[in-house]
């Protein structure tokens, strides 16, 4: 058994008690996949039969994943991406200048509490901060009840208090745009300078796109960190339960809505218009949440259909694998 560090185009590295191997997938396997989600991803354990002699493997199956980040494939095409398995928590890291964005980071609570993993919130280049307590207010309006930290990779304050995250045994992803410094953040808490970094533009305060690719890296507290590269596109690929998470203020309200198929647009006895009325929950909030909830309906709509294209192709194997079965037995 061992574990996927990175995943290239058609091999995986993967760890295993003998050491860091190259792994292919086996035929058979490969011939049995359907849907892209059923490749490994970072993170996953895999059963694979290892030639040790040349540090080579074949992987025969994926293990079953106790949690899956996932998001739609990006481009045009519908399908699911596994960006990373096996998660406990992620770390959704914003920086504290000029790309602090509360829309994305709603964004991220759906796809984390969708993804079986813990969220927690770290406001990385706090030293380029003046106004703290009103930046930590506005997390605080949109990440209910998640845990917030601020630190500065780059001097290595605040650090000390995401240990309780990193136990033995324990997986954290980080998640962010390019240039919030998951790279120079990685290099901190691995002790060490492992990813690549650049300084932040002087034109407009962001930071440079590093990290090229996915890869989960022991870290020596005995726990595993993996980092992902700035997401240019991040739609949602499923995040009912994930939705109900993140916008709970929202749901509860919806419960007291006069009709239970309320819009909340102009219907009477609408809740949550009247939470708007007394400012006790801003339009932009209500805002995110619908738009989120129409890009689920939409996804919902087009799954339907890649389903029943799956089904199809699935039938149409198993067909040619009977007829071919046939032939051999009449030989």
């Amino acid at each position: 058994m061992g574990r996927v560090l990175i995943e290239h185009k058609h091999t995986y590295r993967v760890a295993t008690e003998s050491g860091e191997i190259l792994a292919h997938l086996s035929g058979k396997f490969r011939y049995e996949i359907e849907a892209r989600e059923q490749y490994p991803a970072v993170g996953d354990w895999v059963a694979l039969s290892i030639q040790e002699t040349e540090a080579k493997g074949v992987i025969q199956f994926v293990l079953p994943r106790t949690s899956q980040f996932t998001r739609k494939s990006p481009g045009s095409r519908h399908e699911m991406q596994v960006v990373a398995a096996n998660v406990d928590t992620i770390f959704l890291v914003l920086a504290l200048n000029q790309d602090f964005n509360l829309k994305r980071l709603e964004r991220y609570l759906v796809i984390t509490w969708e993804s079986g993993a813990t969220p927690v919130v770290i406001l990385n280049k706090s030293d380029l901060c003046s106004d703290i307590e009103q930046k930590k207010s506005e997390v605080e309006s949109v990440a209910l009840g998640v845990p917030i930290h601020f630190v500065s990779a780059a001097d290595h304050t605040g650090l000390s208090e995401l240990s309780t995250y990193l136990k033995p045994g324990a997986t954290v992803a980080l998640l962010g745009s390019s240039g919030v410094g998951k790279s120079t953040l990685t290099n901190a808490l691995l002790e060490r300078d492992h990813q690549q970094t650049q300084a932040i533009r002087e034109q407009d305060g962001k930071g440079k796109h590093t990290t090229t690719h996915r890869e989960l890296i022991p870290l020596p507290q005995g726990s595993c960190l993996i980092d992902t590269p700035g997401m240019r596109e991040l739609q949602l690929w499923d995040g009912s339960s994930g939705i109900q998470e993140t916008f709970e203020d929202i749901e509860r309200l919806a419960s007291n809505c006069q009709f239970t198929d309320c819009r909340h647009v102009q219907e009477p006895g609408c809740a949550i218009q009247t939470a708007i009325a007394e400012n006790t929950l801003q339009p932009e909030r209500l805002a995110s949440y619908l738009k989120l909830q129409r890009e689920l309906a939409y996804l919902a709509r087009r799954e339907n259909k890649q389903l029943q294209s799956r089904e199809r192709e699935t039938w149409k194997k198993r067909t040619k694998t009977y007829r071919n079965q046939m032939k051999h037995r009449k030989r």
